[in-house]
């Protein structure tokens, strides 16, 4: 699994761009907002606070930053699953 060049967060296999440049720097990312943010607007990524460089930078460890999206998905199945046990 690599993580995203410009937000930091797990890339899972199969999934994201890789850009690699002309002078074989590879830059893998989880989707189009970071490779804009990076390639083409040429922004820091400790300027925003939904990148782990700006919590790392803070001194913070923020574990949303840090969640793939299907990560986030089988939170919210859970949380139904909770939810329909608790109707029943």
């Amino acid at each position: 699994m690599n993580n995203c060049s410009f937000c930091g967060t797990n890339i899972q296999q199969g999934t994201g761009i890789i850009f690699v440049k002309r002078t074989g720097k590879r830059f893998d990312f989880c989707s189009r907002k970071c490779e804009k943010n990076l390639m083409k607007l040429n922004r820091n990524p400790r300027n925003f606070k939904w990148t782990q460089e700006y919590w790392k930078e803070k001194g913070f460890q923020q574990e949303k930053a840090g969640k793939t999206e299907t990560a986030k998905k089988e939170e919210t199945t859970e949380k139904k699953a909770v939810k329909r046990k608790r109707k029943k």
